[in-house]
């Protein structure tokens, strides 16, 4: 049963896939001069067979044409399509303006529709067009002399005047109606024309241009027609008609009835079959490991879904913008900008309509649960503080995930503080350190204490903080925060969380303390240590070993009142805030969170505020050994050893 069930099913596949839309044919997209990325129902007119709006002339200067609709008018094509609308020049009417002739008036501008094809003018303004003839005048005036009270009038021309409004008010539109709705006599008629700007100057030919935006929507019978494999039609009594090649017979036997069948029976009863075929191998295959990933991935995606649709409720006009996965492709220009890639997914430079640049950060499918995707969400969305990244919008459409940032010209912390050993000169001098540590103090403050939801990171490190053209730092990434209460002084946790090096010691050990807000200041003293050092806290490239791990060497020379020998310092004022910088570091990663201060006391240090920010912090009881010191026996504890591994990323050889 199960093995003729699969059989039907790869034959059915086959058999829609066959009866398809061919696509060797008909290209998806193509280009034409200046426009790219065209496709249905736009083709070149040499391939009328893939569309009816026909292009031509693509090596015309300056614009190629478009023909909306078969044997009529051709119009320049003033820029590429975007959104179901495109920009037009109509070259006749732009002849009859340019002589400032009055039959512009003659009638109103308008296009054809077709019943697979409507189209819609935006930028038409309303006109009213009054003879001059003394009975006609003098009736219109005696009838309702209040109909064109606020209008402007263009007495240019000699059989007419021409009325019309300035102004674009709310209201336009019912006025104009109102005046329309045969309260004016025969002398009067309502005329339609594409204007470029209202102007005062006594001359109604400045307003009115020749280029006009056109909006088209397309039937969904026309839109099935063409993924079935017709062609958008009309027949002699200008119904609509799919056209298709199945067989002459076909065409000749369907054609007397004035439409011609598509193979939507074929692709229903296809649909059907394999619907039926996939259920019963989803049913024998039930206890296989593979199907039952598989399935478990679409009970979680479902709930993802269900989640995000209960986030946008709960937050209404507050919740960030969604985007679709097409708009997504459309900002980045088909992901074409690359700006980098994380273990979540790749980062690409994108525009939105108004012109403001964006960073699209597109989740990978293996990378990110959408238990982190929804969290990142709504945490920033919580957000509104000059060190924290905005969320401009997000997409979450089935597998397709990203979020979109505001874009940071220079990227993140990571790629400025990492240098190598001989060159002696930072990228970024101690000044702009000390303002992006005191700027990260802050965002971290507003998310302690600031929200109206204690918002805790757990991810902090270079990677995670954005940069702007001024070197204001923003904090990112949010996928591992938590929320909670400001009264709560400690979270539960099922797992540790955060990355390797900047993990806070009670996320591995829990019998050090509870975990709070405190993690946070230790991965963030972590993090400024790094700053100081130009390198990473644990490095086994040193050249002596007592350097290994840098906190531990900073507190030594510290403590024994030395030179801390940091690259770049050039003055005095540089000298004290690299050493406000490394005692307030020490500060935050001792070993008790209870020892550590609060984001708000790491901000009074970094000021100078008080005199504590000065004093040397108690040396840390747990910190990772040197490997000279492993090595001459040094006991370590079991709790120690456990910290220097998940913390520090290294393990010694005993």
């Amino acid at each position: 049963m199960t093995f003729t069930s699969f059989v039907c099913f790869i034959l059915i596949c086959y058999l829609v896939q066959t009866k398809g839309r061919s696509d060797s044919s008909c290209p998806k997209s193509f280009s034409c001069g200046n426009l790219t990325d065209l496709s249905f129902p736009f083709t070149l007119s040499t391939q009328s067979d893939c569309g009816f709006l026909s292009i031509s002339g693509c090596d015309a200067k300056p614009f190629p044409r478009i023909q909306l609709l078969p044997g009529g008018d051709w119009y320049y094509a003033l820029g590429k399509p975007y959104n179901y609308t495109v920009w037009l020049r109509d070259t006749k009417l732009e002849a009859t303006l340019r002589q400032h002739e009055c039959q512009v008036f003659d009638e109103n501008f308008s296009l054809t529709n077709s019943p697979y094809i409507s189209f819609n003018i935006l930028n038409l303004h309303n006109f009213f067009k009054c003879n001059k003839s003394s009975n006609n005048t003098l009736n219109v005036t005696l009838k309702r002399k209040d109909h064109f009270t606020g209008y402007e009038m263009y007495d240019g021309c000699d059989a007419f005047s021409i009325y019309y409004k300035l102004h674009g008010d709310d209201d336009d539109d019912d006025d104009d109606r109102d005046i329309s709705a045969g309260n004016l006599t025969a002398a009067c008629s309502l005329v339609r024309l594409p204007i470029v700007s209202v102007s005062n100057n006594g001359n109604v030919f400045t307003m009115l241009s020749p280029e006009f935006q056109v909006e088209w929507k397309l039937s969904d019978e026309c839109y099935g027609c063409h993924y079935s494999g017709g062609q958008c039609q009309t027949d002699i009594t200008n119904k609509f008609l799919c056209h298709t090649d199945v067989s002459n017979k076909t065409a000749a036997g369907t054609s007397k009835r004035g439409h011609l069948r598509t193979p939507w029976f074929i692709v229903a009863t296809g649909t059907f079959f394999s619907c039926i075929g996939l259920l019963v191998l989803l049913f024998y295959f039930r206890e296989k490991i593979l199907w039952y990933k598989y399935l478990r991935f679409w009970d979680s995606n479902a709930e993802d879904h269900r989640n995000i649709e209960a986030f946008l409720m709960n937050y209404g006009l507050y919740a960030p913008k969604r985007y679709s996965y097409s708009e997504v492709k459309r900002i980045t220009s088909h992901f074409k900008n690359k700006l980098g890639q994380g273990g979540c997914g790749n980062v690409y430079k994108g525009r939105l309509h108004n012109g403001k640049h964006v960073a699209v950060k597109l989740a990978n499918r293996k990378g990110t649960s959408g238990e982190e995707f929804i969290n990142e969400v709504a945490s920033i969305s919580k957000t509104s503080h000059v060190n924290i990244v905005s969320l401009v919008g997000f997409c979450f459409e089935g597998r397709r995930r990203a979020l979109i940032y505001e874009f940071m010209p220079n990227g993140s912390l990571e790629k400025f503080i990492y240098e190598e050993r001989s060159n002696r000169v930072r990228q970024l001098s101690w000044p702009i350190l000390y303002k992006i540590a005191r700027g990260i103090a802050r965002g971290l403050e507003y998310l302690h204490r600031g929200c109206t939801t204690r918002i805790l990171h757990f991810d902090i490190k270079p990677h995670n903080i954005l940069l702007d053209d001024d070197f204001c730092p923003k904090i990112s990434d949010f996928g591992l925060a938590k929320l909670c209460m400001k009264k709560e002084s400690v979270v539960s946790m099922l797992g540790a969380r955060g990355t390797i090096g900047y993990i806070a010691p009670e996320i591995v050990c829990r019998n050090l303390g509870g975990v709070s807000h405190k993690s946070d200041v230790y991965s963030y003293g972590m993090m400024v240590l790094e700053m100081v050092g130009g390198r990473k806290n644990v490095d086994v490239e040193v050249d002596r070993t007592s350097e290994i791990y840098f906190p531990h060497w900073l507190y030594r020379r510290i403590e024994l009142d030395e030179e801390l020998q940091l690259i770049g310092i050039m003055n005095d004022s540089e000298k004290e805030c690299a050493r406000k910088m490394v005692l307030v570091s020490l500060w935050c990663i001792q070993t008790d969170p209870s020892n550590r201060p609060s984001m708000s006391k790491v901000v009074e240090m970094l000021e100078g505020n008080q005199d504590y920010s000065l004093q040397i912090p108690p040396k840390p009881y747990l910190y990772p050994a040197s490997r000279s010191e492993v090595k001459s026996s040094v006991v370590v504890e079991p709790a120690q050893a456990l910290f220097v591994d998940m913390s520090a990323n290294i393990l010694y050889e005993i």
